[in-house]
């Protein structure tokens, strides 16, 4: 099993040696180019991605090719364009790895079959799946409820290796906020 899996893994959920090589069975290893694309707008999310070095990004865009920032995954995270996975329909997003990543994947069948065959896998499952949930419902309410500077000084007080990895572009989109304002806010502190 890769060892960033195992980290992941330790703590949430004890493997036999055989649950163990089902898991590695079920996970593909793949390594991305700097803005590849994984998932398309239009098209079905095969897989479901853990991050073992670098990021993705889930986007939508819309009909005069602007985009907009649904989520950022980094380093021990798990992503994808997650309502076309779970339906197995196409997707209003797409997914990319704005910078070269090293990722395991594992697709829908496969997942299914580690919550057949390994006790706890997906309560593990969920109980990450909820807390993206959460940290999604504080980003939409930090738009609501933050101004511009206070949304930047959350990013960098909860992932300020956000702001030094990605384009700026991707930073400003991502807070709701034009590279401008962004540009305006990194010269303030």
């Amino acid at each position: 099993m890769h060892p960033a899996l195992q980290t992941y893994l330790a703590g949430k959920i004890t493997l036999s040696d055989e649950q163990a090589s089902i898991v590695s069975r079920c996970f593909k290893t793949k390594c991305t180019k700097r803005n590849e694309i994984l998932v398309t707008k239009g098209s079905v999310a095969r897989y479901v991605y853990f991050v073992v070095q670098g990021c993705l990004r889930v986007f939508l865009t819309d009909d005069q090719g602007n985009e907009s920032t649904r989520f950022l995954i980094l380093e021990g995270r798990f992503g994808t364009a997650f309502p076309s996975f779970i339906l197995r329909k196409p997707s209003i997003a797409s997914l990319q790895s704005p910078e070269p990543s090293q990722l395991l994947m594992i697709s829908y069948e496969d997942r299914q079959t580690l919550y057949e065959r390994i006790p706890g896998w997906e309560t593990m499952d969920r109980i990450g799946i909820e807390l993206d949930y959460i940290e999604s419902i504080q980003r939409i309410e930090s738009f609501i409820s933050l101004d511009a500077r206070a949304r930047y000084d959350t990013l960098q007080q909860t992932n300020p290796e956000i702001i030094h990895r990605l384009p700026a572009k991707i930073i400003a989109d991502y807070l709701g906020i034009s590279q401008e304002t962004l540009s305006r806010l990194k010269s303030k502190k």
